[in-house]
């Protein structure tokens, strides 16, 4: 088996990768069918698992200076030219947006002969439910006719690489679907495929499957071929930090944190738990020698174990502990074939914070030469920064961070372990954690494209997608409409939004059919989650409706939606369209008011029979307008003392957090983070799923990184004030601080604030980037600002 990440090469490779946009691709293959074919391997299933190589030699007079390649696949590829690691993909999509990557190969090409080499795996059945499918397929395309030498045909070799079997499961939970581990026998394995010297002569011709055909032209009924918008993923050499535990066998000191032999004695049976000490998301590379027919299994886990005993029971207490507890997760295998310098890399990246190395050899010892993981994700950069004299702050900020950036690849996902799936709800949270800490929107229009994809003939986008298995959450299509707002406030894109108005009003004309005479819906259908609450009416995430089927958290978030869409309709739509949603959220407004306000507790009830009340139908409540100025502040104290109340989550505090700071409470914000504090404290160094820190499934959802956007947008104040972020509102909420500065990436520049009190006056220093100007409001006064530096003494 080949090394398919070598540390020193991963910077290296990836710098020169094109992002795979249209300036790269030659117009007629924008516009025409591919004279490259979909290749496949003959004689072998074409939807089932399977590994294959691939792999074609070219020769050359001299080295090239461009040569730039087009390039896809069905699952996945790893692409080599002379044994160099070029790219990884496709991007996720769908079969009616099938990407394809675009690679400049001329850095790694030599004059004489060259291999170019693919690994292709369709992991069949066990395929990640992100993962949409037709059948195995590779397909390469050269960008003009001086590369066409390359097209992928009948000259280009395959084999089916026998050694892969799936693993399947992780054994604790019922819905895991993030893709098989793997079972691989290196004594059954293809080693040196890629080798310019390399005797393929065994190897069959691969055969075709199809044309390649570029989305919109006649006939293409498989993969409709688009450009990737997205760069290249990051790949970046990562030590794991420590070794907890080791059973059988001694172990180096400095092992494997630093590269060093472990020897496993015949006929012995080794466990080592490594730590990471903080949870990532590696391709992991395992290199060791000998051990003929030895037994190695690579175990993944975010945590380890009290108790395992089904989707309530598991337990998983404090993440740092591992004394007396239990191991289990995502599974890989191997059996080792005696020989030296063997190598195992996972095919598809892992998720981990530890890892359990159990080997078992027979008469031969085993040497575990290296173990590393290769950190990947969406190459998001840190532009955005917060200086207080607290550390606690940049410890949260710290969290939230990595949290979103393992969330983050080809899509947004809700969680890298279990599901790896791009949710609405959870995307527009992670979508304002991109603005404010990196400024790249590449990844939000990618997944606002991929929602409006989506979309099915009733006019709901699905809840997640890519997903093999649609599912519909019916209240996310109305988050997909707050996310366009989102994007519309805070990029300077209106085309990009204004294309997605239609859709917009396709899932509004859906709920428009579930709408009483009053405006109130009733019985919606399909699954109307709104948060992992578990209390009384509560049913699987959903809200309390009365026997009539009405809720007021459906009817008020609806309100929300008409009125976001209005405004969106009347700058860049169709006036009907914003006069209509206008009426629309009107009469909700007085239907709500009539039918859910309690004039006795002073607050909106969950149903017209008054019996149960939430912090989130009253959250929305505030941040829609059903009540302002002094009504807004006297029910968010509510929200804060009121016990009775059914409480947000992590994840739907994002919403309550808003709701507070609207109401007057925002100097107070940083109060508020006890839920994170318990994470921390808890060892996790990522942000849980939810709430309950003890039974919690996934330790890192992103939907709970929302103090990554409010330290900046509440306790710096920096938020639009327009379309765009064409005007900047900047109105901090400074608490008990006294000096505290900051600073985000804006569309024209960098933005930055500094206050600091000075003998009972504040020292306001606001620097905003060209052409933009906003207003400064500081205890109920505004100041008007301007581009470049403002200094004020308040």
């Amino acid at each position: 088996m080949k090394k398919l990440f070598k540390p020193a090469l991963l910077i290296a490779c990836l710098l020169i990768i094109k992002t795979g946009n249209s300036q790269t691709v030659s117009p007629s293959l924008l516009r025409g069918h591919w004279h490259a074919s979909w290749i496949t391997v003959p004689d072998e299933p074409t939807k089932d698992y399977g590994v294959y190589h691939f792999r074609k030699n070219i020769q050359l007079n001299a080295k090239p200076t461009s040569f730039i390649v087009h390039v896809s696949a069905d699952n996945r590829y790893k692409l080599y030219v002379n044994q160099t690691l070029i790219s990884l993909g496709p991007a996720r999509g769908d079969t009616y947006y099938w990407n394809y990557e675009t690679v400049d190969l001329a850095p790694y090409l030599k004059a004489g002969n060259n291999t170019i080499a693919a690994l292709v795996w369709n992991e069949g059945d066990y395929r990640p439910e992100a993962q949409i499918s037709i059948r195995t397929a590779f397909i390469m395309q050269g960008n003009t006719a001086n590369e066409e030498v390359i097209n992928t045909n009948k000259t280009w070799k395959g084999i089916r690489d026998k050694a892969y079997r799936p693993l399947t499961g992780i054994g604790y939970h019922p819905y895991y679907v993030a893709g098989p581990g793997e079972l691989v026998d290196m004594n059954a394995s293809v080693k040196g495929w890629d080798a310019v010297d390399f005797d393929d002569s065994a190897w069959k011709n691969a055969i075709r499957i199809d044309a390649g055909n570029p989305k919109g032209t006649v006939n293409a009924f498989d993969w409709m071929l688009v450009p990737s918008p997205l760069p290249q993923m990051e790949l970046k050499y990562q030590r794991i930090t420590s070794l907890r535990k080791a059973d059988g066998v001694s172990v180096p000191k400095s092992f494997p944190a630093v590269k060093a032999a472990v020897t496993i004695p015949a006929n012995t049976t080794a466990t080592l738990l490594l730590d990471q000490t903080y949870l990532t998301n590696a391709f992991v590379t395992l290199n060791f020698s000998k051990g003929k027919n030895a037994a190695i299994k690579l175990t993944y886990a975010e945590a380890m174990f009290t108790s395992l005993t089904g989707r309530e029971g598991t337990v998983k207490g404090n993440r740092n502990d591992v004394e007396g507890k239990l191991f289990a997760g995502r599974r890989d295998s191997i059996i080792a074939d005696g020989s030296p310098n063997q190598t195992f890399t996972t095919l598809a990246w892992r998720t981990y914070r530890y890892i359990q190395l159990k080997i078992k050899t027979g008469n031969e010892p085993l040497v575990i030469d290296d173990i590393y993981g290769t950190f990947t994700g969406y190459p998001f950069q840190l532009n955005a920064k917060l200086e207080t004299s607290n550390p606690e702050m940049q410890k949260i900020l710290d969290i939230g961070w990595r949290t979103a950036r393992l969330c983050a690849g080809e899509t947004y996902t809700d969680c890298p372990y279990y599901e790896q799936l791009q949710y609405v709800g959870d995307t527009r949270i992670q979508a304002l954690v991109s603005f404010y800490n990196s400024g790249d929107d590449r990844l939000v229009r990618n997944a606002i494209d991929q929602m409006d994809h989506s979309r099915i003939a009733e006019g709901l986008t699905l809840s997640r997608h890519p997903s093999f298995s649609p599912q519909i959450i019916s209240t996310f299509s109305l988050w997909y409409i707050g996310m366009l707002h989102d994007y519309w406030m805070y990029r300077p894109d209106s085309a990009f939004i204004k294309d997605k108005l239609s859709g917009a009003r396709d899932v509004l004309a859906f709920f428009g059919k579930y709408q009483q005479t009053d405006g109130s819906l009733k019985d919606t259908p399909y699954w109307t989650f709104v948060d992992w609450v578990n209390d009384k009416g509560w049913d699987f995430g959903q809200a309390p409706k009365s026997t009539g089927g009405n809720s007021a958290i459906l009817d008020i978030q609806l309100m929300w939606a008409y009125n976001q869409a209005a405004e969106m309709e009347a700058k860049m739509g169709l006036p009907v369209f914003a006069a209509l949603y206008q009426e629309k959220a009107a009469q909700l407004k007085a239907t709500i008011q009539k039918r859910y306000w309690d004039a006795g507790r002073q607050l909106y009830a969950d149903t017209e029979d008054k019996q149960l009340f939430s912090q989130h139908t009253n959250t929305l409540a505030v941040l829609t307008g059903m009540v302002a100025d002094a009504d807004a502040t006297a029910l968010c104290k509510k929200l804060l003392t009121d016990t009775t109340l059914t409480q947000c989550t992590i994840y739907f505090k994002y919403y309550l957090h808003q709701a507070l700071i609207k109401g007057g409470f925002g100097d107070d914000y940083p109060k508020w983070l006890d839920i994170w504090r318990k994470n921390i404290n808890m060892g996790l160094t990522t942000w849980a799923e939810i709430s309950d820190l003890e039974h919690n499934r996934s330790d890192c959802h992103a939907w709970g990184a929302s103090p990554n956007i409010e330290f900046y947008r509440t306790i710096l104040g920096i938020d639009s004030y327009a379309p765009g972020f064409s005007k900047i509102k900047i109105e901090p909420h400074l608490g008990d601080m006294k000096n505290v500065s900051g600073e985000i990436p804006h569309p024209n520049g960098k933005l930055s604030v500094k206050y600091q009190m000075e003998k009972s006056k504040w020292m306001m220093w606001i620097n905003l980037p060209p052409n933009t100007s906003g207003v400064l409001v500081w205890k109920g006064k505004s100041y008007s600002i301007k581009a470049g530096e403002n200094k004020l003494s308040i």
